[in-house]
């Protein structure tokens, strides 16, 4: 599996933003205000990715022969949980492309009509979701960098797995 490229994520919000805006044109006028309630469920899900990420960076470092940084008595990782947590990093970063894109979209649409209130709001609502997605796509590549084995320190090559023995 390769690593998520942000030039990847920057496409997708792209193409979501262009589709958004053509989506929010013809039917702006029918749909409710937007919720500002997917902001902190943003915030949190970024979060507790750092978070997550900090930690198995030093528990993969600790690991590898005690790197500096790493905290003594740490528990070992299990290679599955360290898979799941790049798949996580890998969809919450797609997913939060995609929410940037179609709420950048919606800012970029609503521009053009700050003057009357509820347009102003959701022009708000849409920029503050936006900064969100980034925050979370930032620390979703942040966890997945953090699920990488570290260089071996002698020069050596790397173990291979048990199972290709």
């Amino acid at each position: 599996m390769k690593p998520t490229r942000v030039s990847t994520l920057v496409l997708v919000a792209v193409i979501c933003a262009g589709l958004g805006w053509l989506l929010f044109r013809s039917l702006y006028q029918r749909l409710p205000p937007l919720p500002w309630t997917g902001v902190p469920a943003l915030l949190i899900a970024a979060m507790a990715e750092a978070w997550t990420g900090r930690d198995l960076k030093a528990r993969i470092a600790g690991q590898r022969g005690g790197a500096q940084g790493a905290r003594p008595g740490l528990k070992p990782v299990a290679p599955l949980f360290v898979s799941r947590m790049v798949a996580l990093a890998k969809a919450s970063s797609l997913g939060a492309a995609i929410i940037a894109g179609f709420t950048g979209g919606f800012g970029v649409y609503l521009s053009g009509s700050l003057s009357a209130s509820v347009p102003r709001q959701d022009a708000l609502t849409s920029v503050v979701t936006f900064a969100a997605a980034v925050v979370l796509a930032c620390a979703a590549l942040y966890l997945e960098n953090c699920c990488r084995v570290p260089a071996d320190p002698d020069g050596g090559e790397r173990e291979a797995p048990a199972s290709s023995r």
